[in-house]
């Protein structure tokens, strides 16, 4: 399949989804509050808020669909909790976030978390470097995965940080063809405007 046929399939699913109760618009230029408002961002442009969270302390955005682009935002997670809603708790529990943890074992946790809340048996860490959110140190990853029963390949770039032995951490992701590329700046200008609360 070429890459202009692909990214118009895509777009076929993604409109074919209708907006879920619960869904809302965030306006450009206001700062808001994300993460179990632990954190604010304000976006230069709109973003659609989806009503489904990935987990208690987490929020989503999507541009044109959550199957086309998604950024999520968690924060304030304790030693002892998963980044998201458990999928199985007795027979596949998701790893936990621990105190211990370096700013480095980070992206290895979102791997392992996504493995088993996504299905996502293809997943590699493409990448990891220092960052800051809001001054603080963080480590900022790309990552490459396909989630179970699909054939597309996502790309996607995540910033974390560890602010009184709480995690916080924020991702984008898009399919490869196309999407990742066309919202990456959009994503790292919304990372830029990070505050903690």
């Amino acid at each position: 399949m070429d890459r202009s046929l692909g990214a118009c399939a895509l777009l076929l699913v993604a409109t074919a989804t209708p907006a879920r109760a619960g869904d809302r618009l965030i306006d450009a230029g206001r700062p808001r509050a994300v993460a179990h408002g632990t954190l604010t961002v304000t976006p230069d442009r709109e973003w659609n808020e989806l009503g489904r969270r990935p987990g208690p302390r987490c929020d989503r955005w999507t541009l044109d669909g959550e199957g086309l682009n998604a950024v999520t935002f968690c924060g304030a997670i304790e030693s002892g909790r998963p980044l998201f809603r458990e999928v199985s708790k007795h027979d596949q529990p998701l790893p936990h976030f621990a105190t211990t943890m370096l700013l480095t074992d980070v992206p290895d946790l979102v791997e392992k978390s996504y493995r088993i809340a996504l299905g996502a048996s293809l997943m590699t860490i493409d990448s990891a470097d220092p960052a800051l959110i809001d001054g603080e140190r963080a480590v900022r990853f790309r990552y490459t995965f396909t989630r179970q029963d699909e054939e597309v390949e996502r790309h996607g770039e995540a910033v974390a940080a560890i602010r009184g032995k709480r995690l916080y951490w924020m991702s984008y992701e898009a399919p490869a063809i196309h999407y990742y590329a066309r919202d990456l700046d959009s994503w790292r200008r919304l990372v830029a405007t990070a505050r903690f609360r």
